[in-house]
């Protein structure tokens, strides 16, 4: 008999290469997409503003999932 070897690569194999691929080309690609952290730019009085409004497609979604109104 002869010693053949395989070329083929195992399931387990290929998904350890690929996922060690991903790493690495998201590891280059991320890093200039790094920046600083800004500040809130909303002043007091609209961080406090009421925001909540029940329109009539709201209203719908209230009616069809019957959420007591």
């Amino acid at each position: 008999m002869r010693d053949e070897k395989k070329t083929t690569v195992g399931r387990r194999d290929f998904l350890r290469k690929v996922g060690i691929g991903t790493v690495g080309a998201g590891a280059t690609l991320a890093k200039p997409l790094i920046t600083q952290a800004q500040a809130d730019s909303e002043t007091d009085q609209e961080k406090r503003k009421a925001r909540y409004k029940e329109t009539d497609h709201v209203k719908a979604y209230y009616r069809v999932n019957r959420y007591p109104g």
